[in-house]
């Protein structure tokens, strides 16, 4: 059976996706201890795939990726996870690609109201798991930096480095 362009296009975004996926759910699995809980990396991965993917992509490796990773690793929150990282990465792609000025200015207002969604999503999801306003403001200056840190890594990597090139031509090729 012989695939027609299209077909192969969707392969490799899958791919490219289970790929970002399986970053995030590695991210997941080490963090460092903060007051409140850990500090993650895994904002990097999830950022850097909204900014290269298409939202549906995003949703699923940002949600389910973060998801899997607090399933394997630390449960309380997987919810909480698929929810806000699913959001957050589909509102950053979502951002990006309906802008008329698809630039770099779009793409830091996308990442800051990701950064946004993340911080405000995981600190009203704490103050539930945990049932205490305490416990969720505890961390909440780990989660923006947290936010801050991945979303300019990934703004460097995908605006600065041939990264963004390099996916675009994996998928076309």
């Amino acid at each position: 059976m012989v695939m027609n362009m299209k077909q192969k296009e969707n392969t490799k975004k899958f791919t490219m996706c289970a790929m970002f996926m399986a970053l995030t759910i590695t991210l997941s699995s080490f963090g460092i201890p903060v007051p409140g809980g850990h500090f993650y990396l895994n904002d990097l991965v999830i950022v850097t795939g909204a900014l290269l993917m298409d939202p549906p992509y995003a949703l699923i490796a940002g949600g389910l990726g973060a998801f899997i990773g607090d399933a394997l690793f630390y449960q309380p929150p997987m919810f909480v996870s698929l929810l806000t990282h699913g959001l957050q990465a589909y509102v950053i792609s979502k951002m990006i690609r309906s802008s008329k000025k698809q630039g770099f200015k779009m793409a830091v207002l996308a990442v800051l109201t990701g950064a946004f969604i993340m911080v405000s999503g995981y600190t009203i999801g704490r103050a539930f798991i945990y049932a205490t306003k305490e416990a969720a403001l505890l961390k909440l200056p780990f989660q923006i930096l947290q936010a801050l840190l991945g979303g300019t890594i990934s703004l460097f990597l995908v605006y600065f480095t041939p990264i963004k090139k390099t996916y675009e031509d994996s998928i076309r090729s």
